[in-house]
C-alpha cells in the first residue's frame, strides 16, 4: 500500500496525453515527477508529524544531557585516541557501565633470530 500511491502518481503521469505540454508549458516527463513527488510527499507526512512529535518529546531533556555529559564527553574524547580499539559499552546489573578494550589480534609471532639455519655460530 506504501508504494500503490507513488506508482499511481507515476502511470497517470505517463498516460497524460501529449496536448498537455501545450497547455500547462512542462513537458510530461516534469508534470509526471511533479506528481510523483506529491504522491511521495503525502506518503511521507505521518512519519515527519511523528518525528515531530519525538523531537518535541525527547529534546529537552536531550539539550540537558548534553549540556551536562558534552564536556564529559568531548574530554573522554581526547583521551581515546582509537574507538575501534573497544568493544560495545556494557551495562552491569548494579547499573555500571564499562567499555572494554578489545583483545589484541592474534597476530603470528616474529620467529627469533638465529645466526645460522643449523644453528651454529660462526667463530
Amino acid at each position: 500500500m506504501k508504494h500503490f500511491i507513488p506508482i499511481c502518481a507515476l502511470s497517470v503521469a505517463l498516460a497524460l496525453p501529449a496536448y498537455a505540454e501545450e497547455d500547462t508549458g512542462k513537458s510530461l516527463m516534469e508534470q509526471g515527477t511533479e506528481l510523483f513527488f506529491e504522491g511521495l510527499r503525502q506518503e511521507m507526512e505521518p512519519a515527519l508529524e511523528d518525528l515531530q512529535g519525538l523531537v518535541s518529546q525527547f529534546g529537552p531533556a536531550m539539550q540537558s544531557f548534553f549540556e551536562e555529559m558534552g564536556p564529559a564527553l568531548a574530554e573522554l574524547a581526547g583521551e581515546i585516541e582509537d574507538w575501534s580499539a573497544y568493544e560495545a559499552p556494557e551495562m552491569l546489573p548494579n547499573g555500571d557501565i564499562i567499555i572494554r578494550k578489545k583483545p589484541p589480534q592474534d597476530q603470528p609471532e616474529t620467529p627469533e633470530q638465529t645466526d645460522d639455519d643449523d644453528g651454529a655460530t660462526e667463530i
